[in-house]
């Protein structure tokens, strides 16, 4: 299975997962409206975009059964990985499942940046760099927007 089939929902799981679950910490959420949260972004937005990673294959004229495959890869790498996260806010109390997504959606972003900088042959060590840098700034986001709302309803 190539890299390109399952980079793009891995890559939007779990930064989206770990932008989520960081906001609505900081706006002190309960666990129950987190779960909520991680729920919808692993269905509903993970079917958008698989909607639309889909339709702009077939505009490329990519065959039918390629594009297909492509977009079912897509979709069960991204609700995979949403429900690792899932499973995290579950098992945990609500502050160590903040770290332990926290550590978990990192590693999992760098592993998967390191396979796609070696698929390409580009040194790994920038390329994973850059990307948890975004990664942060999404969590950096996340809990400023938490508490921003926070502050506003208090």
């Amino acid at each position: 299975m190539a890299i390109r089939h399952f980079s793009y929902g891995g890559t939007a799981a779990v930064v989206t997962s770990l932008g989520l679950i960081v906001g609505l910490d900081a706006a002190t959420a309960a666990k129950a409206t987190i779960l909520s949260g991680l729920l919808i972004v692993a269905i509903a937005d993970n079917l958008t975009d698989s909607l639309s990673i889909h339709i702009y294959q077939e505009s490329e004229r990519l065959e039918a059964r390629q594009a297909f495959h492509a977009t079912l890869t897509n979709f069960a790498a991204r609700l995979g990985l949403s429900l690792s996260f899932v499973c995290l806010v579950l098992l945990l109390p609500m502050g160590a499942a903040v770290i332990a997504s926290t550590i978990w959606g990192l590693l999992l972003l760098t592993g998967l940046t390191f396979l796609v900088a070696r698929d390409r042959n580009v040194p790994a060590l920038p390329e994973i760099a850059k990307h948890l840098v975004v990664a942060g700034g999404v969590m950096a986001a996340g809990k400023a927007i938490g508490y921003l709302v926070l502050a506003g309803i208090t």
